[in-house]
């Protein structure tokens, strides 16, 4: 079962979690095999902005959708996870050329290029009017230099927008899709994000002393450890208090009804022109892949005034 462990280092001004996606990652995969599979490299990517996005989720507490991005002129045009408040999730990619085995992030969007990442925070209940928050960085870093990983895009991306030290470290196969965030905590509290914190980031022995024990968690290890061993692996010397772990899973909002709205968008005109040319009208997700199929009757059906459609037949008891 997937989880995810919080946790905070007592008497130090420091915060973690842990991350492990077993059963809704592996749904998740199963939903693209065969010809829609994506290859291993962005598979690898999609599961650790996965386990990333959970732990950005879970971190802020947001009542909204979480929407973290990688997009480049590469093979990998776009890459997109999303997280709801209770933790649920879902992955896709647009793959527009040929990824090479092992290719790493680098050369699967093209960083020296437009390459990008974005974190959206999308309110539930938004006003009207009201905008969703976003935050853009480069694929690279203060030096143009390329980030190799996600994890550093990640690290530089919370320096700049919460002005707070922050260690990530990523790893996802076909089986797991996992992750460790550590983090300075506000100096005076989760409200003060000011010159205090600025003045503290790359300073604090505390968390720099925690932050070099979990640089030394290898991939294997995060990948096929239970997270009460790699917690006392990495810490065993430090005064813990974990909380109740949380049930991250998969879970993709699409639906007909959300499908239906859409055609609805398009008009008659266009959705009739459709039905003309190839007798039917078929609509894939492209998070799961449910595909949503809509025939003559369903879409006169759709255009048709509920007051104007004849009533539901009887049942007989």
């Amino acid at each position: 079962m997937s989880e995810l462990h919080k946790f905070l280092f007592q008497g130090l001004p420091v915060r973690g979690m842990l991350v492990r996606l077993t059963d809704g990652w592996r749904e998740l995969l199963a939903r693209r095999d065969g010809e829609a599979a994506y290859p291993p490299p962005v598979r690898t990517l999609l599961g650790e902005m996965a386990a990333a996005g959970v732990l950005m989720q879970a971190n802020i507490k947001f009542n909204g959708a979480l929407v973290l991005q990688v997009f480049g002129d590469g093979p990998v045009k776009l890459a997109v996870a999303e997280v709801q408040p209770a933790l649920s999730f879902r992955t896709t990619a647009k793959v527009v050329g040929e990824v090479t085995e092992g290719a790493r992030l680098e050369a699967m969007l093209n960083v020296h290029g437009k390459g990008r990442c974005a974190i959206t925070l999308d309110p539930k209940d938004r006003l009207p009017g009201q905008q969703p928050y976003q935050g853009i960085v480069p694929l690279h870093g203060d030096r143009r230099e390329p980030l190799q990983n996600l994890s550093e895009v990640l690290e530089h991306y919370m320096l700049q927008s919460e002005q707070l030290d922050t260690k990530l470290v990523l790893a996802a196969n076909d089986e797991v899709a996992a992750g460790l965030l550590i983090q300075r905590l506000p100096v005076d509290g989760a409200g003060n994000l000011g010159a205090r914190n600025e003045d503290e980031i790359g300073l604090n022995e505390a968390y720099n002393r925690i932050a070099h024990l979990a640089s030394t968690l290898t991939p294997e290890e995060l990948l096929t450890l239970d997270a009460g061993t790699v917690l006392h692996r990495l810490f065993w010397e430090e005064d813990l208090l974990r909380f109740e772990p949380l049930q991250p899973k998969f879970l993709c909002t699409c639906s007909r009804e959300r499908v239906s709205n859409m055609l609805k968008g398009l008009g008659r005109e266009e959705v009739d022109g459709i039905i003309e040319e190839r007798g039917n009208v078929e609509v894939g997700c492209d998070f799961c892949g449910e595909q949503y199929h809509f025939d003559a009757v369903d879409v006169g059906e759709l255009f048709t005034p509920e007051r104007d459609q004849p009533p539901s037949p009887s049942v007989v008891h």
